[in-house]
């Protein structure tokens, strides 16, 4: 018998997008986004600003939020030979030596990233990832504040800010690692957190560091064929016991994010319930998924073709999220990672 997702095409996950629709900057507040409501039961939707999600939650429901801090991962620098190189670090694997995406530098050679401190291009892997060995300091990670930049999303087309270090972040951004927000974070304030607390809304944090897979475009027509690049992630023993005991008790687990939603389906059993630890996620999410662990989601709207669009209609089905997006586009809502929000339940 044929899957769902072997039957869904690359081509069924499009939709048409107005380029002026893509936020390039954050809303003044972060609460006052617009959120479009998606009713999957009914596939109604409804238009609030996000500060209303603590009157659209429950009190009782369980927020899971991802608690990954986006470190200054790009660098900008000179070869050797002259011209200007870029290096964007993915993962630190050992003292001054980094897994990095870089372009037109060939092995062997060094790019000058700050005066004294060169980056060494090593070897290349499979997937076009190199090793970076640092030189001229002590540890590159103490730096990386005065000379890395913010690494903004390639569909931002402008140059990262000052403004950005603070709002490309979530206030509750604690374990630096990732190179991407979890961007559904980014609409929370510390008051409207106060507030859902207040109002017997429960919140826990776990944690996957965003990777630049997030960005990797799926190039099969049979998207079945795609392969998720593993993030590593995890699930805190205080915030697995939360998240069971409310499943036990019949409350709601609202994932805040995508990434948060592959963190605890990686982490459930059939059941629902979810482990505690470490681990590496490559979990891709497609329409005929049966989700265990999450019953709502607050997400960003997602680009075209994309495995987050393909994760968010898993959950709210195909022709009602693509139906929602086209809402959104008529009422001109603001699109990626600056932009506005869904609430599904």
């Amino acid at each position: 018998m044929t899957s769902v997702s072997e039957q869904l095409r690359l081509s069924q996950f499009d939709y048409e997008l107005p380029q002026d629709l893509i936020a390039q900057t954050p809303p003044p507040v972060r609460d006052r986004s617009r959120l479009l409501v998606l009713d999957r039961s009914t596939g109604g939707v409804s238009h609030c600003v996000f500060s209303d999600i603590s009157d659209l939650l429950r009190p009782g429901d369980l927020l899971v939020l991802n608690d990954t801090r986006v470190f200054p991962c790009r660098l900008v620098g000179k070869k050797s030979g002259g011209g200007k190189a870029e290096l964007f670090l993915l993962e630190e694997t050992g003292l001054n030596r980094w897994k990095a995406l870089v372009r037109g530098v060939e092995r062997g050679k060094r790019i000058s990233v700050a005066a004294g401190i060169d980056a060494e291009v090593a070897d290349t892997d499979d997937e076009g990832v190199r090793t970076v060995l640092f030189h001229g300091v002590t540890d590159i990670r103490t730096t990386l504040g005065e000379i890395g930049k913010v690494p903004l999303p390639p569909y931002i087309r402008r140059e990262a800010g000052n403004d950005d270090r603070d709002r490309y972040q979530t206030v509750y951004a604690a374990r630096e690692g990732a190179v991407a927000a979890p961007t559904a974070g980014l609409h929370f304030t510390d008051r409207l957190l106060a507030s859902l607390r207040n109002r017997g809304i429960e919140g826990v944090f776990v944690t996957l560091h965003v990777g630049p897979g997030t960005f990797r475009p799926v190039r099969s027509e049979n998207i079945s064929d795609h392969r998720m690049h593993p993030e590593r992630y995890e699930v805190p023993a205080v915030s697995s016991d939360a998240i069971n005991r409310a499943r036990c008790e019949g409350r709601r687990i609202i994932a805040v994010g995508t990434t948060t939603v592959r963190t605890l389906e990686t982490a459930s059993n059939e059941d629902g319930t979810v482990r505690s630890g470490e681990g590496v996620s490559s979990l891709f999410i497609l329409p005929g998924y049966r989700f265990r662990a999450v019953d709502g989601m607050i997400t960003n709207f997602h680009l075209p073709k994309s495995t987050l669009l393909m994760l968010v209609a898993a959950f709210a089905g195909h022709e009602q999220v693509l139906s929602a997006y086209r809402v959104a586009v008529r009422e001109r809502y603001r699109f990626y990672s600056y932009g506005d929000a869904m609430f599904i339940q």
